[in-house]
């Protein structure tokens, strides 16, 4: 089993851990191509904040964007979403190079890889546009501010707890997870792994499998867990793309009832699936307020109001007052479980 230090080195790594045309950014002051010092001046561009998910037509990067949206507009300023179609690794980099080459204030990305992006984040830094990553981390250097959905730990422990309660804490279990690079997903599975160690020794894990958050593709091997594992007692799939299509598999398969499925999913996707018994409880935190409270960091990193070290705080709109932490890190909150009892009063 590994060590209390192991393991919170796991948290800490953890941290780093519809398509839209790109808008007009707002005219690019004289000194655009330096590294944006100076507060005076950068509060005296035009706000131009511009969202980059792992993949556009993702239900909850609607959701968290629609935050981000919000937010921009709250403050005055000009927002914009873009993305690729499908969550690869590289796939992010043309739209980063592009906001930097249009000199936008800040990027808000949820990276589908903690390095490949890197390259292009650091031209855009240099080019003095901000960098926030959300949801899925970079490496450190690469950005200003992570915002942090939840606590890495909670959001693993929730997982697993809730499964293990599900099957009597005994049995052979399998994870579904999104991209095999993505830097969240993996950091929460090495800590799934430790808690299932530690506190559930009777139940196994016997397969990790990735759904590239493809519906179809998640689908498909919802089905081949099951073929391939005859006697699974539950899925885990901490992706919000994975979970509602295994709950499709499910809910209509000799199995519902008897394999039991939780993990990140949103109230809006996973309602239908509650109410006819597919899935007791799942988890999540509010992917609306993450992107609002991330383009409310971007905004004060742009204005210069804080610069992303330790102990800066800054006011997220309706959400309150919050502080930067270790590595650039600022924490939205705990996840929320979502049952019978309580998903009909979210409506995301």
């Amino acid at each position: 089993m590994p060590t209390l230090t192991r393991r919170s080195a796991m948290v800490a790594a953890a941290g780093v851990s519809v398509a839209l045309a790109l808008t007009g950014c707002s005219k690019a002051s004289t000194d655009s191509g330096s590294s944006g010092s100076g507060s005076a001046t950068n509060a005296a561009k035009a706000l131009n904040i511009v969202f980059i998910p792992k993949n556009l037509g993702n239900p909850y990067f609607d959701a968290s964007d629609a935050g981000g949206k919000k937010a921009v507009e709250a403050l005055g300023g000009t927002y914009s979403q873009v993305g690729p179609q499908t969550a690869s690794p590289d796939a992010q980099v043309q739209y980063i190079n592009t906001a930097a080459q249009q000199h936008a204030s800040a990027i808000v990305i949820s990276a589908n890889d903690p390095k490949a992006i890197g390259s292009a984040l650091t031209q855009a830094k240099q080019s003095g546009t901000k960098v926030v990553t959300f949801d899925s981390d970079t490496d450190p250097q690469y950005r200003d501010i992570f915002v942090n959905q939840a606590s890495p730990d909670g959001i693993a422990k929730a997982q697993v707890d809730g499964i293990a309660k599900q099957i009597g804490d005994s049995g052979e279990i399998a994870i579904l997870s999104a991209a095999a690079n993505a830097t969240n997903q993996n950091a929460w599975i090495a800590l799934m792994k430790e808690d299932l160690t530690k506190d559930h020794p009777n139940v196994k894990l016997v397969d990790t499998v990735y759904g590239n958050d493809d519906d179809q593709t998640s689908f498909d091997k919802t089905a081949a867990l099951l073929q391939t594992h005859p006697n699974l007692k539950g899925i885990i799939s901490p992706t919000t793309v994975g979970i509602a299509a295994a709950a499709r598999y499910l809910s209509t398969s000799k199995e519902k009832g008897k394999v039991a499925l939780t993990g990140l999913g949103t109230p809006n996707q996973m309602r239908k699936y509650v109410k006819d018994g597919t899935v007791k409880e799942f988890y999540l935190w509010n992917p609306t307020d993450l992107g609002y409270l991330a383009a409310y960091a971007a905004a004060a990193l742009a204005k210069g109001e804080i610069t992303g070290k330790e102990g800066d705080s800054f006011t997220a709109g309706t959400l309150g007052d919050y502080k930067v932490g270790a590595d650039g890190v600022v924490l939205l909150g705990d996840p929320t479980a979502f049952n019978a009892a309580n998903i009909d009063k979210f409506d995301f």
